[in-house]
């Protein structure tokens, strides 16, 4: 950068900068959020397009700088609007920002689609003082597109790398892009969203800390549909605080998503209260060894097996628990149905300029289009169209209220009651499916690495709105293991 202390910061600071530390900065004086968007926008230009091409940023916001220099100016004239004032956030590409980026969920069908206005999600983080800086790519359609799409391959955007190893390791899905950004550090943190593992996944992936929020906790209008039996949205960061300062800005009532009715108790609650570095101490949790270690590596079982030594070091309580829906083979069913209705809904009001308007229009513009947009096919796509759309079929509401029994007084809940534990600490982030089917939260953190660099993490998992127990219990352990370490990039100048 021709800026000399932008030069330095951007060596020797930002790699691993916090919110805070991006806060105190720009309290004191030393930077401003304009400086701080505009070494963002280096290191995408210099690592995500060129260098190991992590390929995870879809666009950037043309008015990201304009942004944030009005951020800085209302910053001298009133302070601060909070926490995340002129901080640079990356947004997951299937979630409405009416400006001039676009909301594809990854697919050339939807490439010019421009939202009519905001997500809820994406109001909050405006008025919280967030500049959004860009739109991330994605698994196509969540990947809820076809039966072996590999995890960040988009038409729109190509395939994303895993910053820990490039076409090495696997990135994680579908919110791949916001886990590879955040690991390489192209923002302060970004939004993911999650029906079946979608944050946590690539979290754990990418050495993250996500959060997979209570069905409910986060509104969901303007975000491009899997299943609202299932879908969230949720934060990627770097570290469980930045993680809880996202989490803050985004929990309010929507009167377009009723799910957010069921939140009583944490409608814009600041999470960063239930930061607390002897959270663990004589927590009472529980350990899903039964099935869910079988799945692990020996070196990687051997990192979990050191993160439980270390929660019980911090004085913790572990028992390992038996969940009776452990080895349930769920089903697909639920999102099959639900696909067809919410995706329908939200193609009705894109744009009349637009080539796809349902289900079916997208399949026949895929069809139409076998070379760009069909590479690993779209059974997943047609098995949904084939259903009736209404959500009266046996096999869906069975299949629904199976879920919900399984996963809940079969799954978590019993083993809450049961064992008279806080939360269950689950491998990696193997706690997804039956945390998806319940709605209920969960937090993945960084546990450690192999001896090739893969990423391994533990994810805390509670009953509904337990956010603040597991917040503390994650905080807790990222202070006292502190493992995490930023990826080893080499820019394109610098491998010539």
């Amino acid at each position: 950068m021709e800026n000399p202390k932008l030069e330095i910061l951007q060596k020797e600071w930002i790699v691993e900068a916090t919110i805070s530390d991006m806060q105190k900065k720009m309290e004191n004086g030393e930077l401003t959020s304009k400086e701080l968007v505009l070494m963002y926008l280096q290191r995408i230009a210099q690592l995500d397009k060129n260098g190991p091409k992590i390929n995870s940023i879809l666009e950037v916001n043309p008015d990201a700088v304009q942004i944030a220099a009005g951020l800085d100016a209302e910053r001298k004239l009133k302070g601060p609007r909070g926490p995340l004032h002129g901080i640079p956030i990356l947004i997951k590409d299937n979630i409405d920002t009416h400006d001039k980026m676009h909301t594809s969920a990854g697919s050339l069908a939807l490439a010019e689609s421009v939202a009519p206005k905001d997500s809820f999600v994406v109001k909050q983080l405006r008025e919280a003082g967030a500049v959004i800086l860009g739109k991330t790519n994605m698994t196509e359609w969540a990947n809820f597109m076809a039966d072996n799409m590999p995890s960040g391959y988009s038409s729109r955007g190509g395939q994303v790398l895993n910053p820990y190893g490039p076409g090495v390791f696997d990135v994680g899905g579908s919110s791949s892009g916001s886990g590879a950004a955040i690991a390489a550090n192209f923002a302060a943190a970004a939004i993911g969203t999650e029906t079946s593992g979608s944050i946590l996944n690539p979290a754990t992936q990418n050495s993250l800390v996500g959060i997979k929020p209570t069905l409910g906790l986060i509104s969901r209008s303007g975000i491009i549909p899997i299943a609202h039996s299932q879908d969230t949205a949720g934060p990627m960061a770097r570290t469980v605080m930045d993680a809880a300062i996202l989490l803050s800005a985004l929990t309010k009532h929507d009167t377009e998503d009723p799910a957010t009715l069921t939140n009583t108790e944490l409608n814009m609650v600041d999470f960063t209260e239930f930061l607390q570095k002897d959270g663990l101490k004589g927590a009472r949790l529980g350990v899903a060894r039964d099935d869910y270690f079988n799945h692990l590596s020996e070196e990687q079982l051997a990192i979990v097996e050191n993160a439980l030594k270390r929660i019980e070091e911090c004085g913790a309580i572990l028992s390992d628990i038996s969940i009776p829906s452990a080895k349930t083979n769920w089903s697909y069913a639920v999102l099959t149905y639900e696909f067809k209705t919410d995706i329908n809904a939200y193609l009705r009001q894109v744009d009349s300029s637009l080539p796809v308007h349902s289900l079916k229009d997208l399949i026949e513009f895929n069809k139409n289009n076998p070379e760009k947009m069909l590479k690993y096919g779209q059974a997943v796509l047609e098995k949904s169209e084939a259903t009736s759309g209404t959500l009266t079929e046996m096999e869906y509401i069975q299949a629904l209220e199976q879920d919900i029994y399984l996963s809940t007084e079969q799954g978590i809940d019993y083993v809450l009651k049961e064992h008279k534990v806080e939360a269950i600490i689950f491998p990696q982030d193997f706690s997804d499916s039956i945390g998806a089917k319940a709605g209920y939260p969960s937090i993945t953190v960084p546990a450690g690495y192999t001896k090739d660099g893969e990423p391994v993490s533990i994810t805390f998992t509670g009953t509904a709105y337990s956010e603040p127990t597991l917040i503390k219990l994650a905080y807790a352990f990222e202070q006292a293991t502190q493992v995490r370490k930023a990826p080893v990039l080499k820019s394109f100048e610098e491998t010539k």
